[in-house]
């Protein structure tokens, strides 16, 4: 599995840059996992609603072909999309949604913040208040988009929704609870683990506490080309501890 820091990038291009990697990947293609934060913006879910959308302002509303409803992204906020060959992996679509929720838990655990599930409401909440949003979509067999975690950023565009279309839940974040924050990347992502069959993880951990990297370029026709060295982390055989 291939690791790309991408730094702040705008949603509608790293959406293309999806679509474009998923459609053309083969049965040989390496998974990868992306992280970055996005500008401001609010997402809607393919049967999104636009009833929970309450009064977005400036900030532009999009459409996406993830699940889910309604969400806000913005800076502050880790995003992590998980471009993984769940035939390949031989995983299905709920049990990678739980491995990701279960991943949440057990990073903020690291910090001491107690966070759970909520029955029927896929995401990670802590007292009640959500803490990290999943939206996948699998095309092709493999999965696109993946989760958010909310850091250090400014809650008050949340306000302006319905959060994943419940109309009244309370958000909170990283910052809020006691967590450390680092530059951008305002809580490490440790290690990956994807199937207990194939357990992987990063190499070098400590990397990602430090401000996203500018890497690489989410121009589609240029995700085909050969990456550096310099622009990834190729995941290691070694247990991980968490799933991000």
């Amino acid at each position: 599995m291939l690791w790309r820091r991408l730094g702040r990038r705008d949603y509608m291009p790293t959406w293309e840059a999806m679509r474009h990697f998923t459609d053309r990947r083969g049965p040989a293609t390496a998974d990868e996992l992306w992280t970055l934060e996005h500008p401001p913006v609010f997402t809607l879910g393919q049967a999104g609603r636009w009833e929970h959308v309450l009064d977005p302002g400036a900030i532009p509303v999009l459409r996406s072909d993830r699940g889910g409803q309604v969400t806000y992204h913005g800076p502050g906020q880790v995003i992590v999309y998980l471009l993984y060959d769940l035939r390949r992996g031989g995983i299905g679509i709920r049990p990678l949604v739980q491995h990701l929720e279960q991943a949440v838990i057990g990073l903020l655990a690291d910090y001491g913040i107690v966070a759970g599930l909520r029955p029927g409401a896929p995401g990670v909440y802590v007292g009640g208040c959500k803490i990290a949003s999943l939206g996948l979509r699998v095309r092709h067999g493999c999965s696109l988009h993946g989760l958010s975690l909310n850091c250090a950023m400014d809650l008050e565009p949340f306000r302006r929704i319905h959060p994943c279309g419940y109309p009244g839940l309370e958000v909170t974040q990283v910052a809020e609870l006691g967590g450390e924050t680092v530059g951008v990347v305002s809580c490490p992502l440790q290690a990956i683990t994807i199937h207990p069959a194939e357990p992987v993880a990063f190499r070098d951990p400590a990397a990602v506490t430090a401000p996203f990297e500018q890497v690489g370029s989410l121009q589609t026709a240029q995700f085909n080309s050969q990456v550096r060295q310099s622009d990834i982390v190729t995941v290691g055989k070694k247990r991980a501890q968490h799933v991000l």
